[in-house]
């Protein structure tokens, strides 16, 4: 099995893909299932499994076993010893050259993963909370009106096949009609859902985040929710929050309980999570607003299951799993039309927003949690190890949108749209947003400290 992921989409199978596999549910596996798959595990594994088990072995004694084995280890340290003498500078600059050719080593180096990941999670004993931001609040002026800031967490949206970004394609027509504030050069701070999305609501930066402080300190939702003036709700229509709204409101948008647009097959369209937005506003009678919309967004492997037919402008696509089988334009056409499509869930998330500028001062900020790699080099998807993963795997969407009344807190000419932005900024910026006053607040981890005009 891990050779045939290997293979075929030319991944790691490190700590955190194991992460990423424990986390994922029977919906997102099956889009990962194939015939070839089936056939790999038969002809590879259970068939060679099944004749080594029914070749018969008979033993010799134990000291002839034992001396036959010594003779076999002493012939083959002998060899060993022989080419490491002749080829030593060679496979000595091979190895330092190539590092990260020991992620590859098949079955080693996932058994250790496996084992490192067992150890990481099972050693941290029960997880106690750390609360954080106690002492929050929100300073407000009066007669300011509340606020909603709708944040959409975004599925493998790479930067460079925005059109925003200059992509040959114009694959977001309908948000550059929007007046949005786009963020050119954003990168996450990891390679999977599993690591970016606690990461990017973490207090700490990536350089000082790890799984185990994630899930033992609090985050900016409950930072948020501690002001007692903040109403959170969490919709997700991808796996789940990677235990980021554990302590805040959750809607499951996955299936057709919570969400209207769901097709016949299963495939439930991020637009859902829009409906009865409307309703939960109006409960919040006029509390400051900020709700979360986890996309399914450029999931892959199928991207042409992301859209509707109506989105299909750029073909033909690629129609399988197997993204090795299809050519380099399919597979970019059927991620392309993914993007169409959020590109329509975000306008009409800013149409929603629109509504209540009246009586609301309204933002929403998009915010990808990882890139893609489409075939680059043969890399498929996504979940390499930081250090190694392509530019496609971290350079990330990132735009935002405010009305006029929640403009006029900031400057907004003064922020740097092209400086390198990464996702360690959203704690802070969320805090900015919302005006919390907090010790955990650091402005220099704050998008819109040049350009706001309340300073605290």
């Amino acid at each position: 099995m891990t050779a045939y992921f290997m293979n075929t989409y030319n991944v790691v199978i490190d700590d955190s893909m194991i992460r990423n596999t424990l986390q994922t549910d029977i919906k997102e596996s099956m889009d990962l299932f194939s015939i070839k798959q089936v056939l790999y595990v038969i002809f590879l594994g259970l068939l060679p499994a099944y004749l080594i088990y029914k070749t018969p072995i008979k033993y010799a004694s134990f000291k002839t076993e034992f001396i036959a084995k010594l003779k076999q280890l002493l012939i083959l340290l002998i060899f060993i010893g022989l080419i490491v003498f002749l080829f030593f500078k060679p496979y000595a600059s091979f190895v330092r050259e190539y590092k990260p050719l020991r992620f590859t080593t098949n079955p080693l180096y996932w058994i250790y993963s496996i084992g490192y990941y067992t150890h990481a999670t099972f050693s941290s004993g029960k997880i106690v909370v750390k609360p954080i931001g106690e002492d929050a609040k929100v300073i407000k002026k009066e007669g300011d009106k509340p606020k909603i800031v709708i944040l959409v967490v975004g599925e493998a949206t790479r930067a460079d096949h925005l059109s925003l970004n200059g992509y040959k394609r114009e694959t977001t027509p309908e948000l550059k009609k929007e007046g949005i504030i786009n963020f050119s050069n954003v990168y996450s701070c990891g390679t999977s859902t599993a690591a970016s999305v606690p990461c990017m609501f973490s207090v700490y930066d990536r350089a000082d985040y790890s799984y185990k402080k994630g899930i033992q300190t609090e985050n900016v939702l409950d930072v948020l929710k501690h002001t007692d003036d903040v109403s959170i709700l969490w919709r997700d229509n991808n796996s789940d929050s990677k235990g980021v709204a554990l302590r805040v409101a959750f809607e499951n948008y996955k299936n057709s309980t919570n969400n209207t647009e769901c097709t016949a097959d299963g495939e439930c369209r991020d637009e859902g999570m829009l409906v009865g937005l409307d309703k939960y506003i109006k409960a919040q009678k006029g509390k400051d607003i900020l709700i979360i919309l986890h996309q399914m967004g450029n999931h892959g492997p199928a991207y042409y299951k992301r859209y509707p037919k109506a989105f299909e402008k750029y073909t033909p696509v690629c129609k399988t799993n197997q993204l090795e089988e299809c050519t380099r334009e399919e597979i970019n056409n059927a991620y392309d039309n993914a993007i169409l499509y959020t590109d329509d869930f975000l306008t009409k998330t800013i149409g929603l927003l629109k509504k209540y500028g009246d009586s609301y001062k309204t933002a929403m900020i998009y915010l990808s949690d990882h890139g893609e790699s489409l075939g680059e080099k043969g890399i498929y998807l996504h979940g390499l190890p930081y250090f190694m993963a392509p530019d496609a795997q971290t350079h990330i969407g990132a735009l935002m949108w405010m009305n006029a009344p929640f403009k006029n807190d900031f400057n907004l000419t003064t922020i740097d749209t092209n400086k390198k932005w990464t996702q360690d900024y959203l704690f802070h910026s969320l805090l900015r947003l919302f005006n919390v006053q907090t010790k955990v607040y650091d402005p220099k981890l704050d998008i819109f400290k040049t350009g706001a005009k309340d300073k605290f």
